[in-house]
């Protein structure tokens, strides 16, 4: 891992210790709830892993803080300004794709702002997220392959959709160029415990 893969993973193992000690929850509890190894806990705490976003998104939501609270410590202010280039980079491809998170609401009710950029190539599947999850995507350079269940739909730029972020779907560049799109993601009731309704096993983001 580079310095700034290293310094973001550092800062999520911090957060997600102090919010499970917080709980009063074992390594062995958090895990149950996450629905992920007791190994993968430790790892993510120690910042020796590089997890999965489906990995982090199960943390996360066993924890009821939501995604955004694990990539940056807790603010009293009300306005969070991202400026360009600190963005929380959770996802990357040899071919220079990556994944950058780059604002997002608290629990419950969690909306995740991303700006991703995919190489020639590239394809980014995700598993069915928590019930009731509805993402929007607005294609700005390139072309992008949306399938959503079992809807296969191509956007170029300036193009945008709306689908249901609780069925399997992936992003894919089969073009020669760059490929970058905007991303929300709204999901509702993190905490809750909905998500082990949808998600039953791990590690299966690419």
């Amino acid at each position: 891992m580079d310095e700034s893969t290293t310094t973001l993973s550092l800062a999520i193992g911090a957060r997600v210790k102090q919010e499970r000690q917080h709980r009063g929850w074992t390594l062995d509890q958090l895990a149950e709830a996450a629905g992920v190894s007791r190994r993968m806990i430790v790892n993510v705490e120690q910042g020796a892993a590089n997890p999965s976003v489906g990995t982090l998104l199960r943390i996360s939501d066993a924890l009821g803080v939501g995604l955004p609270a694990l990539v940056e410590p807790p603010r009293p202010k009300p306005i969070k300004v991202t400026r360009s280039g600190e963005g929380a980079e959770l996802w990357s491809s040899d071919q220079g794709g990556r994944g950058l998170l780059v604002a997002g609401t608290e629990s419950p009710d969690v909306v995740e702002l991303w700006d991703w950029t995919l190489g020639p190539g590239d394809h980014h599947g995700s598993e069915a997220h928590a019930a009731g999850t509805k993402e929007l995507l607005q294609v700005q350079e390139g072309a992008v392959t949306v399938e959503a269940g079992e809807q296969v739909i191509t956007l170029e730029a300036g193009d945008a959709m709306t689908f249901p972020g609780d069925i399997p779907h992936s992003y894919a560049n089969l073009g020669t160029g760059p490929a970058r799109f905007i991303l929300a993601v709204f999901e509702p009731g993190v905490g809750s415990g909905h998500r082990q309704d949808t998600v039953t096993t791990a590690g299966q983001d690419s």
